[in-house]
């Protein structure tokens, strides 16, 4: 057979033959251009996998590496001994001894409710300190002869007269005997300090209440200061001066609870009430918010204006 006939199509066969070929061209071309594609995204997400694996290994490290260390550093303060008087003693003082902020704050509110320190056994009573830091305190402790109670000032006059000097008599002011008096705010602490029980401890408490309070109308206010000695009554009365007043009708929330009578829901009890039903006439229309009861109203008569 010639190779000639071999190799021979006939022309329907050669169009069949070229469209196979160029399908068969089509199909490798698509395999290929495809293929790249699928490789490229494989290696693009071979190389983002990766990347995001060192990232967890670096932060895995780095939280690792935190955990080591504590997670907050509290600078240690070291606590120091030295005299102080708990009753003038002032905040820098209490942290240098090593007492808390919230201590301090105990300690602050006790003073300005006219409460004092009369032995040191006294400030073993502070909530919080505990027997060992009393125990290292406790020697340092001074209280200042003003505030020793007056009765052992007559016990020491009783058994060494003869040695009070002018000095003892400026600390310890000769007190008023039964029936005498000092008048209320109009005495000052050098009048006040006469009075029987009364130091200057109590006697700037007297005085500091007296202001917050726009005046006093009763001695028996007085019993409202923190452990104020009840037997001192006696002693006082109240001078014939005009008492500051608040206008309810016209002062703020804040300035109305400055008010040692008026606490913050009920100043903002009086604010509400004026917004809703206008101005106040009476205390006794306070009474239906339930925030002032009887015993409210009549200590808080004397000092509201409308």
């Amino acid at each position: 057979m010639n190779i000639k006939e071999f190799f021979y199509f006939q022309k329907s066969d050669r169009h069949v033959l070229m469209v196979l070929l160029g399908i068969a061209i089509v199909f490798m071309s698509l395999v290929y251009f495809l293929g790249s594609d699928e490789m490229e995204e494989n290696e693009a997400f071979t190389e983002q996998n990766d990347y995001n694996d060192q990232q967890y290994d670096h932060r895995h490290r780095r939280m690792k590496s935190r955990r080591k260390q504590p997670y907050y550093a509290v600078p240690e303060t070291k606590t120091e001994r030295f005299p102080f008087d708990p009753n003038t003693a002032d905040s820098t003082q209490f942290l240098r001894l090593g007492l808390q902020t919230w201590q301090i704050r105990n300690i602050y509110k006790y003073r300005a409710h006219g409460g004092i320190y009369r032995k040191a056994s006294d400030f073993a009573k502070l909530y919080g300190l505990t027997l060992k830091q009393y125990k290292s305190l406790e020697p340092y402790i001074r209280i200042s002869p003003d505030y020793r109670p007056a009765a052992e000032y007559y016990e020491e006059k009783s058994t060494v007269s003869s040695a009070i000097t002018p000095r003892d008599t400026v600390l310890f002011p000769k007190k008023l005997k039964e029936g005498e008096y000092v008048l209320l705010n109009i005495a000052d602490t050098t009048l006040l300090k006469k009075v029987p029980g009364i130091g200057s401890g109590y006697a700037r408490a007297i005085i500091r209440y007296g202001e917050r309070l726009g005046g006093y109308y009763d001695p028996s206010q007085l019993l409202e200061i923190n452990a104020f000695p009840e037997d001192a009554l006696p002693y006082f009365r109240v001078a014939q001066k005009p008492i500051h007043k608040l206008n309810v009708n016209k002062l703020s929330l804040e300035q109305l609870r400055k008010h040692p009578y008026i606490g913050f829901y009920q100043a903002k009890a009086i604010v509400e009430y004026r917004r809703l039903h206008g101005p106040i006439n009476n205390l006794q229309q306070l009474s239906t918010t339930g925030l002032f009861p009887k015993e409210t109203i009549i200590k808080l008569q004397p000092y509201i204006d409308y």
